[in-house]
């Protein structure tokens, strides 16, 4: 379930690279908040709280805006691709009670069938939850699954609250065999396919000597 966080909000009149630029000189992020028909609406976070939040998906936050408060979604969160600070961020207001729409990370435990390994097919599952009840995560065991195993979406027990959105058929993950090991049991079988039919053409060969 996520956490509430209140976080000081400052309204920004100023735009583009170089306000953004000064602005996180000062410690500071720039975000937009929007939904709910409203005006976008621009302010500034403090930099090291909202990198702390940003660990967790589908964070929620009340943002304190001094005679106003909002609570908020951390929708999108856009970082510099060297350095990793927070560049942006975009935050969705929800009301208590609202569903919302989001997608939470799958997390797989256990192991299969020894000699065997898991194929990920895909690391998180859209669902609807109520936006004070957002689920961290799932969990899925894989613990004694033997080769050609598969977990679907639908196989995935929700929290109280939560619907699925995804296609229930999503493939999640399969217990397949290695590479290497899948490998030679093939061109073992074909050793066995070759040996039977060569063995099935020497038949007549002996039948015509014995003759």
């Amino acid at each position: 379930m996520a956490d509430n966080n209140t976080m000081a909000a400052e309204a920004r009149s100023n735009f583009g690279k170089g306000a953004a630029r000064k602005l996180r000189q000062a410690g500071k992020v720039p975000a937009v908040i929007y939904g709910h028909g409203e005006e976008p609406t621009h302010v500034s976070l403090p930099a090291h709280e909202m990198m702390l939040v940003a660990r967790r998906a589908n964070a929620l936050l009340e943002l304190d805006m001094g005679s106003d408060k909002k609570l908020v979604l951390v929708k999108d969160v856009q970082r510099d691709p060297v350095r990793q600070i927070i560049e942006h961020v975009d935050l969705v207001v929800v009301r208590k009670g609202e569903k919302v729409t989001v997608d939470v990370v799958i997390h797989v435990e256990g192991d299969p069938i020894s000699g065997t390994m898991v194929q990920v097919d895909h690391t998180s599952i859209t669902v609807e939850a109520e936006a004070t009840h957002i689920p961290e995560s799932f969990t899925v065991s894989v613990e004694g699954l033997d080769e050609g195993a598969q977990i679907h979406a639908s196989d995935i027990a929700l929290t109280e609250g939560s619907t699925l959105v995804s296609d229930p058929e999503t493939l999640i993950l399969a217990i397949v065999l290695p590479r290497v090991a899948a490998a030679e049991e093939s061109t073992s079988e074909e050793g066995a396919e070759e040996g039977a039919a060569e063995g099935g053409a020497e038949a007549p060969a002996e039948e015509a000597s014995e003759e």
